[in-house]
């Protein structure tokens, strides 16, 4: 049984391409979340409302870039398996990130 070097290289590439979106994404999250903690320390909020302002558009230029995948690399999303290869690898980029948040956050507690 001969392995295609396509075979492996589809899935391995889209992972690395969803988990460099995922990684992206929680970068410019964790980016927001720390300016406005530190503009709720400074008084700088009006109102609960204010909380998390630009989260819709920032979750909209995350499905810009999905699209934007899905339309220049067409050979990721032929194959039902590899397509939710792309996916995964958004969830382990995205993961990756709120894990690194946390260690901070247990690391401080102690």
């Amino acid at each position: 049984m001969k392995t295609s070097f396509l075979g492996i290289l589809l899935p391995t590439g889209a992972v690395v391409l969803g988990s460099a979106i995922g990684l992206a994404f929680g970068m410019v999250q964790n980016a927001a979340r720390v300016r406005n903690k530190n503009r709720g320390r400074s008084g700088d909020l009006s109102s609960g409302w204010a909380l998390m302002p630009g989260s819709m558009r920032r979750v909209a230029f995350l499905m810009m870039a999905l699209l934007l995948v899905q339309i220049a690399c067409p050979f990721f999303f032929r194959d039902d398996s590899v397509q939710w290869m792309v996916s995964a690898g958004v969830l382990l980029g995205y993961g990756w990130t709120l894990f690194q948040q946390y260690r901070q956050r247990s690391a401080y507690r102690l």
